[in-house]
């Protein structure tokens, strides 16, 4: 993925920030994840020595509040936001390229998944519809039973290994969307109604 912020478009963007309001720098840093849907998660070492230049350039303001500090935007750096409003405008429409892409590859990782759960299935019935069918007497209630375990164990680490992808998708700040979560809704309701549907010839033997 190309870089997030083009050669200057970052020291714009953070007068941007401060133009809507004074901010801590880790409000600052936290912003930049958020509105970059978690593909741009800025150091402490990129953004302070940049505050730094600003203020430098009379651009931006510090004052203590606390142990923290906060950055506000001066007249000047307003002026230099407003003045360059299209490019900022840019750099806005940029970002939410970059949410989108991101909100694509999550889809599209759930989609993976889920046709690799459906081919699972479908083999996995095939294999059951070619193996002949035993008398049910107490070792194919026994086999059942661990298939069952099987079957159990494999669903929760599907589950774990989703829900652990779309959470740490979301701590990086990145986007999900509803449509991100009605295809997964979508692909599980499918794979349960093939499930089923594989169970179904061997309860009305």
């Amino acid at each position: 993925m190309p870089p997030v912020f083009s050669h200057g478009d970052l020291r714009l963007y953070l007068l941007h920030l401060l133009d809507e309001s004074p901010r801590h720098g880790y409000d600052i840093m936290q912003a930049l994840s958020e509105r970059t849907g978690g593909t741009y998660t800025p150091s402490a070492g990129t953004i302070y020595p940049r505050l730094a230049k600003l203020a430098d350039e009379g651009l931006v303001t510090k004052t203590a509040d606390g142990r923290k500090s906060v950055y506000a935007v001066t007249d000047a750096g307003r002026a230099e936001v407003h003045g360059r409003a299209d490019d900022v405008a840019a750099i806005e429409r940029g970002l939410s390229d970059s949410v989108r892409l991101i909100a694509d590859e999550v889809r599209s990782n759930v989609q993976a998944a889920m046709k690799s759960l459906r081919a699972d299935l479908a083999a996995a019935t095939a294999a059951e519809n070619r193996a002949p069918r035993q008398p049910r007497n107490q070792d194919s209630h026994i086999v059942s039973r661990e298939q069952l375990q099987r079957a159990e164990a494999v669903i929760a680490e599907f589950r774990g290994r989703m829900r652990a992808e779309l959470r740490t998708h979301v701590a990086r700040g990145g986007e999900l969307s509803p449509l991100v979560v009605d295809d997964l809704s979508a692909a599980l309701d499918a794979a349960a109604a093939s499930a089923t549907g594989a169970l179904e010839p061997a309860e009305r033997i």
